[in-house]
């Protein structure tokens, strides 16, 4: 990273950034096409997990290449500045790299269904047909690093 003053190195703070964002970016490539889908997540530790239908774009990609990139930010906000130059932006983010594989074995399947409903603050009991019919991949996270910014 150019700036150091500005890396997130710790583990733990690179968790913050995780548990604290709503949304990850995860980056997909489609014949040498960046393809990025913002999604709803959940977070272990080691592994992003991830639900939707069993048909589309993104699964498509995902079982010819399971490689992929993500991204998190938190704590973002506008500095305002007395002129257009003078701008910034006030954020803690994340960037890393991962391999997905599909869960399919259904203890499996509904903890990484909880572990989502989970980073949402939201419980309860899944039903076993609607279990069946939702996909589910998790990201084992290899390389991470993150930045911060007037925090």
């Amino acid at each position: 990273m150019r700036r150091k003053d500005k890396e997130i190195s710790g583990r733990e703070d690179i968790d913050s950034v995780i548990t604290h964002s709503q949304v990850c970016r995860l980056g997909l490539c489609d014949d040498g096409v960046a393809y990025i889908v913002p999604l709803c997540f959940g977070y272990d530790g080691s592994s992003l997990y991830f639900h939707g239908a069993g048909e589309g774009r993104k699964i498509d990609l995902l079982r010819r290449n399971n490689r992929v990139c993500f991204e998190f930010e938190a704590d973002t906000e506008v500095v305002r500045g007395d002129s257009p130059c003078s701008f910034s932006m006030r954020y803690r983010s994340v960037m890393g790299e991962g391999r997905a594989h599909f869960v399919e074995e259904p203890s499996s399947k509904r903890r990484a269904l909880e572990c989502i409903m989970k980073h949402y603050g939201e419980g309860g009991a899944l039903e076993e047909g609607s279990l069946a019919k939702i996909v589910v991949f998790r990201v084992d996270i290899g390389q991470v690093s993150g930045k911060k910014s007037k925090l």
